[in-house]
């Protein structure tokens, strides 16, 4: 057995009568079984002892099972990106059979984002009591069936409710990765595998445009669907056989559970009792007959409380957290402009320079583009600087890259709105665009890293927050998207959203400079030092 050592002992120990209940962690230390050898009068063969090395603390993992937890993830994180942008390329052709205009077509990523946004309110205590590879591995069976339904449906209503329960089933592959990274990195090496994280599920959304308007130009719109499930179907079965759980409640709840089993069928055998050390004696060893128990399973409220607290606490923090409602604004925006793109990108294109549906798709080359060099910079950035420059270890240590790097994105957006005209060439806008889409990156990065360092227990609602007010407000865009850059015109349309931009990027700066004195006013966020 991991811990402990059974041994052959003499007459002189007898065995224990009353249970004594202890709480066990990941690092306790197990004592030695009380067991006779050769089995005395009464007594049976030991049974054999459980594998306790499934049960080690996800910290303690080798480096190889880290690294595939992270590229699983950041492969599913993907795929649920994927999910937002892939009707686009296929709304010409969708209105018409169907009879309905663009706006009321666009209401399919709307009804994506109101799934992706509420189900984690609900998912999430459902994580913490059975752990998170039981929500991947379910969750990815209904997102996988609801792209199939995609596919197959023939009715804009069954397009819907489809768009709805995958919203459902890609916002667990991307509000809970967050969570599987902190369960298996600690804080300070943490930079690489969020800043992965966060480039996978910007590089996901980029990338559909791209494919779908291929596959639409070529084959049907239905392909778009079918392909996705494909490739989903295949990481479900992925999740199924390689994810492993990392929550570490959970696995300290099974462990208990399996070591109070062996213990019963030690006693059942006629071996009862441990060995241990009892300070009332003086430090003797001596013989106990013990359960483990948990803490966490003892402070866990009922499902029903933990799903109102997980649908009550983020927007309470949302209101009375400055912190958090300033950078939930501000994530939600640049999100919103993320989205906005899958509507003005074709709207420009098409218009201004004649491109075909798939000519479109392939100016989304520029946000994959964009995401895979910022997602570099911010791996290396801190690594680089950290030589010439000591970052101090606060959570604003997070915010000096993106004081500067998050003016890429109204950057990019004045860069679009007044490079747009035919008169320009095609490439300058396209630029743009990636030029936008580095800087939503890097404002992914810093407010997720941010709240997870600033509020640490409270970290997975404030966290929850942002991302509810970010999905509800990315899926209100698209609906506007034609209004706003047909009415205004598109340099004008594009300057509007550079200012608010522009204005937004002064969260982080205020932050940088005043964070310790706003965090220290605050109830629930903690200085790290302390």
């Amino acid at each position: 057995m991991v811990g402990s050592t059974e041994v052959d002992i003499g007459p002189h120990w007898s065995p224990p009568r009353e249970i004594e209940y202890l709480y066990l962690e990941l690092e306790t230390s197990l004592p030695t079984p009380l067991i006779r050898l050769p089995p005395g009068p009464n007594q049976f063969p030991v049974p054999e002892c459980p594998d306790l090395t499934q049960y080690i603390s996800p910290f303690r993992w080798p480096k190889w099972r880290k690294s595939m937890m992270t590229w699983i993830s950041c492969a599913v994180t993907a795929l649920g990106g994927y999910s937002a942008g892939q009707v686009s390329p296929a709304s010409t052709e969708l209105t018409a059979v169907w009879g309905i205009s663009g706006v009321v077509y666009n209401l399919s990523i709307t009804n994506f984002c109101i799934g992706f946004a509420l189900a984690p309110m609900v998912l999430a205590p459902f994580s913490e009591l059975n752990g998170r590879r039981p929500i991947f591995v379910v969750s990815g069976v209904v997102f996988t069936a609801s792209i199939v339904a995609c596919g197959g449906t023939h009715t804009f209503a069954g397009l819907l409710v489809a768009r709805f329960f995958q919203g459902v089933g890609a916002s667990t592959f991307s509000t809970m990765v967050g969570g599987v990274i902190s369960d298996i990195y600690h804080a300070q090496d943490r930079n690489t595998p969020m800043a992965l994280f966060s480039g996978a599920s910007l590089f996901g959304t980029s990338l559909a445009p791209l494919l779908s308007s291929v596959i639409v130009y070529h084959t049907t719109w239905r392909w778009i669907y079918y392909s996705h499930a494909i490739v989903s179907g295949v990481f479900v079965v992925i999740i199924f056989f390689f994810f492993k759980e990392t929550r570490d409640s959970v696995i300290l709840s099974r462990k208990a559970h399996a070591l109070n089993n062996y213990y019963e069928a030690l006693e059942t055998a006629g071996h009862v009792g441990v060995i241990m050390t009892d300070d009332n004696l003086g430090g003797k060893q001596c013989a106990k007959r013990i359960r483990w128990k948990v803490k966490s399973d003892e402070q866990r409220e009922s499902l029903g409380q933990m799903i109102s607290i997980s649908c009550y606490r983020p927007f309470h923090i949302l209101f009375t957290e400055p912190v958090v409602f300033f950078f939930s604004l501000w994530m939600a925006f640049s999100w919103a402009v993320l989205y906005l793109q899958f509507g003005s990108v074709p709207l420009v294109f098409s218009t201004n320079h004649g491109f075909t549906v798939e000519q479109t798709g392939a100016v989304f080359t520029a946000m994959c583009v964009g995401v895979i060099i910022a997602s570099i910079i911010s791996i290396y950035q801190e690594r680089v600087i950290s030589r010439f420059v000591k970052l101090p270890e606060t959570p604003e240590k997070r915010l000096y890259f993106a004081c500067i790097q998050a003016a890429l994105m109204p950057i990019g957006l004045f860069w679009f709105g007044w490079s747009s005209s035919p008169s320009v060439p095609w490439i300058v806008p396209a630029i743009a665009v990636g030029c936008a889409s580095m800087g939503i990156l890097s404002i992914y990065l810093a407010v997720f890293n941010y709240l997870a360092d600033t509020y640490h227990q409270f970290a997975s609602s404030a966290i929850a927050a942002q991302s509810c007010c970010r999905n509800l407000l990315g899926g209100i865009f698209p609906l506007v998207t034609g209004a706003l850059f047909t009415n205004l015109g598109y340099p004008a349309a594009s300057s509007l959203l550079g200012g608010i931009g522009a204005a937004l990027t002064l969260v982080p700066w205020v932050l940088a400079f005043y964070g310790p004195t706003i965090r220290a006013k605050s109830k629930l966020a903690s200085e790290l030092a302390h």
